[in-house]
């Protein structure tokens, strides 16, 4: 046993000795490993390069800064009415703003202060750069005012040839160079009074001439009154002549409800 295990130690202290040797060899610079040529490498890789920094916004801040520039470049909308470089005292009320006085004596001539709005540029008599002058108008509320300063909606749902004449509510405003007291955009009942086409001596003629086959009411709409016509031969020329009385003093008007043309 002594014997066969002899040869097992010689070649383990062989072993150590070519191990130490190698490594040796390899610190003496002889070797592969050469700290001169890593060098590079090893520079290479500790310089990260240039850095760059990042600053990072809160998002209240940055949408303060977004809101701000919007304001900035964006147009009032009332820019679109207001002239440039016009007289102050000619500019539409959309374009200025005036202390008014709603305890003026209705129908009296009265002045008030104004300033343009911002972004709106006017003159004087002298053409110079103006802001703040003086306007002079009546006193009166805007919903006071004839109706050739303010505009309308039309209503197409009511009669208009009805007993008593229907009315409806409709939406008013006021035109852009009158000056008034109060809300511009009113309410205001009115009178039916639209139209849908139909001409009153077109109605009239068709009665006279052809009334008998009932065209002048198939003219205004009514084709049951029509057809109650034509198959009775204008009721013997009786509804013929009833009719040309009814349209010529405007008792029938189009069935729609709309008034002649």
């Amino acid at each position: 046993m002594e014997a066969a295990a002899e040869p097992l130690r010689s070649v383990r202290h062989l072993s150590r000795v070519l191990l130490f040797l190698s490594q040796c060899y390899i610190l003496s610079g002889d070797g592969s490993l050469n700290l001169e040529h890593s060098q590079p490498l090893a520079l290479a890789i500790k310089d990260p390069g240039p850095t760059r920094t990042f600053s990072v916004v809160p998002r209240a801040a940055e949408n303060q800064l977004f809101s701000h520039l919007t304001e900035s470049t964006e147009i009032p909308p009332y820019m679109m009415k207001c002239p440039s470089n016009g007289l102050c005292s000619r500019l539409p009320a959309d374009c200025i703003e005036c202390a008014t006085n709603v305890s003026c004596t209705y129908g009296k001539p009265v002045t008030f202060d104004c300033t343009v709005k911002p972004s709106v540029t006017c003159v004087d008599q002298d053409l110079k750069p103006q802001r703040n002058f003086v306007i002079n108008m009546t006193c009166r509320f805007c919903w006071q005012l004839p109706e050739t300063d303010y505009e309308c909606s039309n209503s197409t749902t009511c009669m208009t040839v009805a007993c008593p004449r229907q009315r409806y509510f409709a939406n008013c405003t006021v035109r852009d160079h009158i000056h008034c007291l109060g809300n511009r955009t009113f309410p205001k009942l009115l009178y039916c009074n639209w139209t849908g086409g139909y001409k009153w001596s077109t109605a009239l003629a068709l009665s006279i001439t052809l009334g008998g086959f009932g065209a002048d009411r198939f003219y205004l709409g009514q084709w049951r009154e029509g057809l109650g016509k034509l198959f009775s031969f204008g009721g013997l020329g009786i509804w013929t002549l009833i009719d040309v009385l009814l349209i010529g003093v405007g008792y029938v008007g189009p069935a729609d409800g709309s008034l002649y043309i």
